[in-house]
């Protein structure tokens, strides 16, 4: 018994340890983003050894943010880009609402079709429905380019979310399992209350599955928001412009083709932080998901 005492705290700190090593690769690049974002230019690259940035300074986030004083010596050193980040900020949190709050409304629908409703085909209507994760994104682009493109939607909100406003294979797969685990009693006890299927779904079924919901909208939102190749395509005017495309209109002013390292990283480390605040405020309920998803 004293040996497998002696073992079993040597497990856990090699558990630990590996925990460890796997946040500090995990966290490694966005320290490594942090650091160049608060470095001056100038001395950027004879730091680059070191953990800590030489002579921090907050003047990349103020000229991201437009809040440089234009009389700054160091706005005449180089031929610094432009950007409209809190433009850019807006189109990106109008995107991703657009793209995903339909997305999780429709696929939550079609999921407890799916889990509870009787109809001819189900089964197989599922099997075609999950068939189409195997088609590579890149194949549907040009189709909806050009159905965007016939719509008269360039440039427009609609045109880049339209392919993502509605229901996911993913989304839909991932909710009918948590449907299913829905105790049958509290629904046939509605049903014997005379409660209908939209009542049930929309007073017991979403509220029962909070977490799940949660974890969802986090999984579409990071991919909403991370979204660069389809807004490219489609919404390029400055109007519309999404923070990832913005970043990339940034990187392309450097003059001389040497990117303003400091000035990405900064608009990358703003960038994160709306992200950053929905990990906190619904990191929680990601895990509760994950939990509620075990062996019962």
């Amino acid at each position: 018994m004293k040996s497998n005492s002696a073992r079993l705290p040597l497990a856990r700190w090699c558990g630990y340890a590996i925990l460890a090593l796997f946040a500090i690769i995990s966290l490694g690049p966005i320290l490594i983003a942090v650091k160049t974002a608060v470095s001056d230019s100038k001395t950027l690259f004879s730091s680059a050894s070191s953990f800590l940035p030489q002579d921090p300074t907050l003047f990349n986030l103020q000229r991201v943010l437009g809040w440089a004083n234009p009389a700054d010596p160091r706005m005449e050193r180089m031929s610094y880009g432009k950007i409209d980040f809190f433009r850019a900020l807006i189109n990106s949190v109008i995107f991703t609402l657009l793209a995903v709050v339909p997305q999780i409304a429709f696929s939550a629908m079609a999921a407890y079709a799916f889990a509870r409703l009787q109809f001819l085909g189900r089964r197989l209507i599922f099997f075609l429905f999950l068939s189409a994760t195997m088609i590579p994104g890149i194949v549907l682009f040009i189709p909806n380019f050009v159905l965007i493109k016939d719509l008269g939607w360039l440039n427009t909100y609609q045109g880049m979310a339209a392919p993502y406003a509605l229901m996911t294979p993913f989304a839909v797969f991932f909710l009918r399992q948590m449907f299913l685990s829905t105790p049958r009693e509290l629904e046939e006890c509605a049903r014997i209350d005379g409660a209908s299927y939209i009542s049930i779904f929309f007073r017991i079924v979403l509220p029962f599955h909070r977490s799940a919901l949660a974890t969802l909208t986090i999984i579409a939102s990071l991919s909403a928001w991370n979204e660069f190749f389809w807004p490219f395509l489609v919404g390029r005017s400055e109007s519309v412009r999404v923070m990832a495309v913005a970043i990339n209109a940034f990187r392309q002013q450097q003059a001389g083709g040497t990117p303003d390292w400091s000035g990405l990283m900064a608009c990358t480390v703003l960038g994160m932080l709306p992200i950053f605040v929905l990990l906190l405020l619904f990191g929680r309920k990601v895990v509760e998901s994950f939990q509620s998803a075990g062996p019962k």
